[in-house]
């Protein structure tokens, strides 16, 4: 009862094939200290005991969590391992409502302990009238709160906020703030430190990390599994701190010189790019030398990690630079990766030794 009677999960009629329709809604979540995750986990597995045995699917409401109410990522690392076959089985789809860049940074950092079986079940939705299109909408359960929260999403997409709703001016940014800032900025919040604390940090632990391995091929045991921790988490925090940069760690002006240099020779593309890289500001310099080492370092052990500089590349490229306006189309993303495996596999002639900050600024 002490789960239940928060109405986070709830059965809530069927969809057009007469299946089963489970919902959790994450606005119904009360604060952490009010309730306990693992009681939480053993309803959840009591209410799908009923219905695993036929074809059901999971609808979650994504809208209402707070870092008040949050499950840690532990939690729900256990909570996938928990959902052993005979759950994954004969769920036919789960269907995300309302998803945020929170929701996506987890898929990924998940994505490598999900079979990709499993993966395909996922459909995310971003207004409730799509869900029309899959369940019968008229039996289904929704909070209101969900439902408010819907009809601002539309309002907003329309032209604008409900007129009801003041907007805000911006925030400034926090002090502390390290996600959505700029280099700059960073910085200057934090003059002791060269390089922002979250690079630094992660390439540390991911570096921590990689020893382990080492540890491992040299028989230096015991290797301690509770220190090494999840390498995933770093890798997606990283990538997203310089994917939310405002500006690219390699600025926007050079993205023309990368797409054009598909033009170039391929005897001339590393001394081309050890022009591009010169040419920045003497921060973002010093910033993309240290992350291009690390990943040198990394591509280095590349016959373990199968993180070779192509597929590194891959991973990066597109979160080091980016154009001004508009997004990466499929062909732009080929020279891309071509630049930045240059820079990974030659680091040391591209990064070897730099002309004067005076004759290196444009």
């Amino acid at each position: 009862y002490d789960v239940a009677r928060h109405g986070i999960i709830q059965v809530s009629g069927d969809d057009h094939y007469g299946r089963k329709l489970i919902v959790f809604s994450s606005c119904c979540l009360p604060p952490s200290h009010q309730l306990n995750h693992h009681r939480l986990l053993e309803y959840l597995k009591f209410t799908l005991d009923q219905y695993v045995e036929m074809d059901y699917i999971l609808v979650y409401f994504h809208y209402g969590l707070r870092s008040s109410n949050k499950p840690s990522l532990k939690w729900l690392r256990e909570a996938y391992s928990e959902f052993d076959r005979k759950y994954k089985k004969n769920l036919k789809a789960l269907y995300v409502v309302h998803p945020t860049n929170f929701i996506r940074i987890v898929w990924n950092i998940f994505k490598p302990l999900i079979s990709h079986k499993f993966g395909r079940k996922l459909t995310y939705v971003n207004y409730l009238a799509e869900l029309q299109d899959h369940l019968n909408y008229e039996q289904f359960f929704i909070p209101p709160d969900v439902l408010r929260h819907d009809e601002e999403l539309r309002a907003a997409q329309k032209g604008g906020p409900p007129p009801s709703v003041k907007t805000p001016p911006p925030r400034p940014p926090l002090p502390t703030q390290q996600f959505g800032v700029s280099l700059h900025y960073i910085r200057e919040k934090n003059r002791e430190a060269i390089i922002p604390p979250v690079i630094a940090q992660t390439v540390t632990y991911l570096k921590d990390k990689g020893e382990a391995s080492s540890q491992f091929r040299s028989n230096k045991l015991p290797v301690s599994f509770e220190q090494i921790g999840d390498v995933h988490v770093p890798a997606v925090i990283l990538k997203t701190f310089l994917r939310e940069l405002p500006e690219p760690l390699l600025t926007f002006r050079v993205y023309n010189q990368v797409q054009e240099l598909l033009y170039v020779e391929s005897s001339l593309r590393v001394s081309r790019c050890k022009q591009i890289m010169e040419s920045l500001p003497e921060h973002n310099f010093i910033v993309a030398k240290y992350l291009l080492c690390f990943l040198h370092q990394v591509s280095q052990e590349s016959i373990i990690n199968k993180m070779s500089p192509s597929n590194l590349a891959c991973v990066f490229g597109v979160n080091l630079v980016w154009p001004r306006h508009g997004s990466i189309s499929l062909s732009a993303l080929t020279p891309i990766n071509i630049f930045t495996e240059i820079l990974i596999e030659h680091f040391h002639t591209v990064f070897g030794s730099r002309r004067p900050p005076a004759q290196v600024m444009p």
